[in-house]
């Protein structure tokens, strides 16, 4: 389907749906986050999904949970999501 764009400097095949190519396995990084931010960027998510949306000033909070043993954080995260493990 051709379009034409009513925004100036914007190109035409702009809205023109199109698929991008499946990504290449052998150009990814091979990165490891920290224990300390896999906990940090999990407890964020629990969170969230539970309903309960950090607020500002509870970056502090969530950092120093983040900095816990694992079997802390997976209580944590257990009553955060309200499953049994």
């Amino acid at each position: 389907m051709a379009h034409t764009t009513t925004t100036p400097g914007r190109p035409s095949w702009a809205h023109d749906d199109f698929l991008l190519p499946p990504p290449n396995p052998t150009q990814r990084l091979s990165l490891t986050l920290p224990t300390r931010d896999v906990h940090r960027l999990e407890l964020h998510a629990a969170l969230t999904t539970a309903g309960v949306a950090p607020m500002p000033g509870d970056r502090e909070a969530i950092d120093h949970l983040s900095t816990l043993p694992d079997h802390v954080h997976t209580a944590l995260h257990r009553w955060l999501t309200h499953t049994t493990r």
